[in-house]
């Protein structure tokens, strides 16, 4: 009888245990959502971490999980297909006080002082198809796919954009929002470049 009973006992253990495996199993699995990717950072202002292998830009602006962002100095490369094809670039001033937005043309690698201000803006160059791989900035090809133009901007003498030390901020056209320069009166938005004639 004791074995009988012994018997039924674990049983009933083994049923019970095998029912609660079954449970915990149909039981749905809380998943943790996946990040969407940051925005594109302007060089120098790149997360240190993943390196890329290929184009970077608004489009993709990080490099797939699990690899390393190349660490050290940015430098801008305007390839042999780029170089002397682009002149200038029309960029928009926006005072935010007055609502007003003026449209200027200014010179690649110059200087400009937004009207009756003391915001300077040194124009940089101009990549129509802005790509980065690993530290290099360049441009993939000759087509406004993807423009960007490297600024610093100065106020009172004091670089404000990018963050003191680093070489360029960079404007995008497609996507004037992505790290776009902040300031409480002006905003700057780069409209196009402007093609040697």
């Amino acid at each position: 009888m004791k074995k009988e009973l012994l018997i039924l006992m674990l049983c009933l253990l083994l049923t019970f245990s095998l029912s609660s495996c079954k449970k915990k199993e149909t039981q749905p699995v809380p998943r943790t959502p996946v990040p969407t990717a940051p925005m594109p950072m302007p060089p120098g202002q790149m997360p240190q971490g993943p390196v890329t292998r290929g184009p970077v830009s608004p489009e993709r602006p990080v490099p797939p999980p699990g690899m390393m962002m190349a660490r050290g100095k940015t430098q801008v490369v305007v390839p042999g297909s780029v170089k002397g094809k682009w002149s200038a670039a029309k960029i928009l001033v926006e005072d935010k006080t007055t609502k007003n937005i003026q449209e200027y043309t200014v010179k690649l690698n110059s200087d400009f002082t937004i009207p009756d201000s003391n915001v300077k803006i040194h124009i940089g160059e101009f990549l129509p198809d802005f790509r980065m791989e690993g530290l290099t900035l360049t441009s993939a090809s000759n087509q406004p796919n993807n423009p960007a133009l490297g600024v610093r901007v100065f106020e009172a003498g004091k670089q404000i954009f990018p963050t003191p030390g680093k070489q360029w901020g960079w404007l995008f056209a497609k996507v004037p929002t992505i790290h776009s320069f902040k300031h409480s009166r002006y905003s700057i938005i780069l409209k196009e470049g402007v093609k040697k004639v």
